[in-house]
């Protein structure tokens, strides 16, 4: 098979494509070699693809490495250390000069490389998160990416769903489409299929055809692909609607802020260092380069970098346990959210819906069987019937599968039996199966009553309307209308809301196939019998029709539904998901309250929430009329007590969001619908079913669910905590190390000491020995009582009460070891060339150290500092459990970064080439000691802290 050049050569310009719109529909199929009702095969579709490039719009070319290296270095501290750098060189301090050097580029590339590693992450989420479009190939409904779409595809549109690319419309029922994000026109386009227009018409006049870009705002559709990426009448404006956004989070935003504040600090303390130890007659460029390292060491400027790996690789995780992050500032939310309003259907439940009862004229008829298979029994009393010698009961099941875009497929074959799937909605599945159980297949009813028009399902009406021909013959098994004398040429078949539907109808049908007149007292009979069935956690279907001479008119459905015939009820189960119940638990003791929003009706609601423990004693069921009569302070009232919310509609979801939020609640919301998108994007974190979700209500979303599990929900929240909870840990260890080295420099240089670190030994511990063990913080797993925490307060600030004593104990405990060995190594270097007797702790502070060389003091010094920080970033690992708790190896990385940092440091104390730059030497036995000893003490400071916080936490639990 080959393609006609305009199908596969793409063009200069979308000007150069044919003028699709001009052509017939079967002209446009025959241009592009395809089939409307089989599609291309997967081979021609993978041919196309390879030939005319992915589905996607030009993305900005990524930044050059020379660039991003450059911005490493376009930072006022940096430049200032270049300076400094190059003054040393001036001096004649080459070996100084290179080193600084040396460590600034590998700082530099070590910056580039963290991110390229987010960036990288980031475009994996932005290709997950493209939407999926539904096209025919190989004659069966596929799901695939819409970045592989190909010219000549054939796809489906249904309400909620982006336009995957510009398509020459085959069919349109009742299609109209939003095209404001292309033409500006805020009223949706009604779209017509059939129709052929001139070739110069304007864009927002082509009604025979549909947009990339564009969302289907009611209806359905088919269309085939002219189109795709660059070359789409989008491609032309280059917008790009199906990215994950790129924001900064707030707390990126604090930790910015925080940056600054400490940078303005810091060179404070800088200049005070530098005008007091040239005062004090220290050397002006030692001091000058003593203070600019003070400025990189006080300012953690990996710590942005550090905050969106942490983000990046939580947000894997996450889509690992099926929930994808669209918003990075979602994942800092979802650690405070403190209830989740959730779904029922598919999210609760397990959305493998199964037909077990029919209602019909005060009969109740039970359905054997389960799953997809066609095969079952019908008993009315535990007795088996022919359903042929109960007419009413078929003609039900005649409504269920012409009111239905559901479709049973062979999908194989198991142990010599047939294998089947459903394609299509659940719940108009489990009537399609259970239509097949009676004998005829829904294809079969179609070809004798081909739909010809239709008024969609919507959340607003709860019902569905199709139009059939009748055409001749009619299969008697299968058909409610025998008598082929009758003029009726029309079926008009309304599936939706028992109680909706039932207050359409005038007529009933009897079980004998007659029709009645029905009174009030059957329509309680109706109602009551509903009833029955919902108590038993069954979801109930009304189904009613009438018969007409001419073809009715779509265009006013209230017209169409006057003088129905009610048919009967249909029940179904849908089990709850049996992951559910611990998750619920898990949520609770979390401090999450869960909230299930249906538009079921409230009996079944109720089973279902009892049976999985979501309703707790004491709290209520609210239905959709009677959140009508309640006001906003009433509804923010009872909202506290009720754990269900029955029969619904999309208004009543924001108001009970707004409610939430009135309470301070920090709320996630779930919705699939196009009318669900408000409440999604009110909600603190909206929730899409990732399955079921249309793509309004994607776009819409911080998250979506994968997999539509109510336990995915959970687990997002207990990832975004984990991901707060590290970000605030290394937060927490590199701010105390960083204020640490500033007092060590300034208590010395106050006290008229050498200084106790060199410029290069800073950078080296500013740059390894703290960056390795962030970074391993990052990957910590959480602490085992995460979810056993009460949400985080959203106004928390992350340098809390408990973070900030934290860091003014670890402040002082490494001050102080570091001088205390430091005024060690110089008491012994005083020992040395002192007359025996004397007291060098006399002459500590008083003695004039200018030009002394202390090089075993600031190597003390240096390796102290090292390891309080290494042995310090395991009790880091949680904040208020000890080490052993934890497990000392628990966390590989960190097993890594400490090994990686303890080596490195080691070569920089033992290699001789090394000494030099570093200004260290080896150390002897009896320094090594005391070393050992004094690192140990911000580590045992940090333990007897929790130990500290954890009774605390309990006096507030008792109190």
């Amino acid at each position: 098979m080959t393609l006609d050049k305009p199908a596969l050569q793409i063009p200069d310009n979308i000007e150069n494509s044919p003028s699709w719109h001009a052509l017939g529909a079967e002209d446009v199929l025959k241009h592009l070699d395809t089939y409307a009702d089989h599609g291309l095969t997967g081979q021609e579709a993978a041919q196309r693809l390879e030939t005319c490039g992915p589905n996607q719009l030009a993305e900005a070319p990524p930044t050059p490495f020379w660039k991003r290296l450059w911005d490493q270095f376009n930072n006022f501290v940096v430049l200032l250390l270049i300076v400094a750098s190059v003054i040393s060189a001036f001096l004649g301090d080459y070996v100084e000069a290179a080193a600084i050097m040396a460590i600034v580029l590998l700082n530099a590339i070590l910056g580039v490389v963290q991110e390229g590693r987010a960036e990288q992450a980031l475009a994996a989420l932005r290709k997950m998160a493209a939407p999926d479009a539904h096209v025919i190939r190989d004659g069966t409904r596929k799901v695939v990416p819409s970045t592989q779409i190909v010219p000549g595809d054939v796809v489906l549109l249904e309400a909620g769903n982006y336009v995957p690319a510009d398509l020459r419309l085959l069919e349109a029922i009742n299609l109209r489409v939003e095209e404001a994000a292309l033409t500006g026109e805020s009223v949706p386009v009604q779209k017509d299929a059939n129709v052929r227009l001139q070739a110069d018409i304007p864009l927002g006049d082509r009604k025979n055809a549909a947009f990339m870009g564009t969302v289907v705002n009611y209806g359905r559709g088919k269309g085939v692909v002219i189109s795709t990426g660059m070359y789409t009448q989008m491609g032309m404006i280059a917008k790009m609607l199906q990215s994950v956004e790129q924001e900064e989070t707030p707390l990126q935003r604090r930790l910015e802020q925080l940056g600054k504040t400490l940078g303005w600090g810091a060179l404070v303390i800088c200049a005070l260092v530098f005008l007091v130890g040239w005062l004090r007659g220290h050397n002006a460029l030692d001091m000058f380069m003593i203070a600019v390292s003070l400025a990189i060491a006080a300012v953690p400027e990996g710590l942005p970098a550090v905050v969106t790996i942490s983000l990046a690789l939580g947000m894997r995780e996450m889509i690992r346990r099926h929930a994808l992050i669209r918003r990075l500032s979602s994942v800092e939310t979802l650690g405070s959210t403190t209830v989740i309003c959730s779904d029922k259907t598919g999210t609760l439940t397990q959305n493998e819906m199964t037909a077990t009862r029919l209602w019909v004229d005060n009969k109740f008829i039970s359905i054997t069987g389960s799953g997809y298979a066609p095969v079952g029994e019908f008993l009315i009393d535990d007795r088996k019937i022919n359903l042929k010698d109960y007419p009413g009961g078929l003609t039900n099941l005649w409504a269920a599968a012409l009111n239905n875009d559901a479709a049973l497929e062979v999908s194989g074959t198991s142990e010599g039996k047939a294998t089947y799937r459903m394609v299509g909605d659940p719940t108009e599945g489990a009537l399609i199966v259970a239509t097949a159980k009676a004998g005829p297949m829904a294809a079969e009813l179609n070809r004798a009553y081909p739909r010809v028009q239709e008024v969609p399902f919507d959340s607003i009406r709860k019902r569905m309307i199709t139009i059939h021909e009748i055409k001749e013959p009619r299969p008697e098994d299968i058909s409610p209308i025998y008598d082929t004398s009758l003029d009726e040429r029309y079926a008009i078949v309304v599936k939706g809301a028992p109680d909706l539907v039932l207050d359409l109808c005038r007529y009933r049908l009897l079980i004998d196939d007659r029709v009645a007149e029905m009174d009030e007292h059957q329509r309680m009979e109706v109602l009551e019998a509903n009833d029955r069935m919902t108590q038993d956690a069954l979801r109930v279907l009304g189904m009613a029709y009438r018969l007409t001479e001419a073809m009715p008119d779509v265009s006013n459905p209230d017209e169409l539904e006057q003088g129905l015939i009610f048919v009967g009820l249909i029940g179904m189960i849908d089990p709850p998901r049996q992951e559910v119940p611990p998750a619920l638990a898990t949520a609770r003791r979390a401090g999450i309250r869960t909230v299930m929003i249906t538009g079921d009706y409230a009996n079944t609601a109720r089973a279902i929430a009892e049976s999985i423990g979501l309703l707790r004693p004491g709290h209520q069921v609210l239905t959709g009329p009677e959140l009508d009569q309640m006001d906003d302070a009433a509804l923010i009232r009872d909202i506290e007590r009720t754990d269900v919310f029955a029969r619904v509609s999309p208004e009543h979801k924001m108001r009970i969001v707004e409610a939430l939020r009135a309470n301070d609640e920090v709320v996630a919301m779930t919705g699939d619908g196009v009318n669900d998108a408000p409440s999604i994007k009110r909600a603190d974190i909206g929730v899409a079913m990732g399955i079921t979700g249309t793509d309004v209500a994607k776009e819409a979303a911080d998250m979506v669910l994968t997999d539509d599990n109510y336990v995915s929900i959970v687990a997002a929240v207990e990832q975004g905590r984990i991901i707060y909870d590290n970000i605030r840990k290394f937060v927490f260890f590199l701010l105390s190390s960083n204020v640490a080295e500033i007092m060590i420099i300034f208590l010395a240089t106050l006290a008229g000491l050498p200084t106790p670190l060199t410029a290069i030994q800073l950078l080296w511990l500013n740059l390894l020995t703290d960056g390795a063990p962030a970074l391993a913080l990052a990957m910590e797993k959480g602490d085992p009582d995460i979810m056993r925490r009460r949400p985080r307060p959203t106004k928390q600030p992350i340098i809390n009460r408990s973070m900030g004593l934290g860091i003014v104990i670890q402040t002082i405990t490494q001050t102080g070891a570091v001088l205390t060995a430091f005024s060690l190594g110089l008491i012994w270097h005083l020992q040395q060339s002192m007359p025996p007797g004397a007291n060098p702790f006399l002459q500590l502070f008083r003695y004039d150290w200018r030009g002394v060389d202390v090089q075993s003091a600031e190597t003390m010094a240096f390796v102290t500092l090292s390891l309080c920080e290494l042995f310090r970033a395991y009790t880091v690992r949680s904040e208020r459990l000890s080490i052993f708790q934890l497990g000392v190896f628990s966390n590989r990385y960190m097993q890594y970064a400490v090994g990686l940092s303890i080596v490195l440091m080691l070569l920089v104390v033992s290699v001789s080439f090394l000494q030099p730059i570093f200004n260290t030497q080896l150390m002897t036995g009896k320094e090594w000691l005391v070393v050992l000893g004094l690192s140990l003490i911000p580590a045992i400071a940090e333990e007897i802290t929790k130990v500290y916080l954890r009774l605390q936490d309990r006096k507030h639990k008792i109190d």
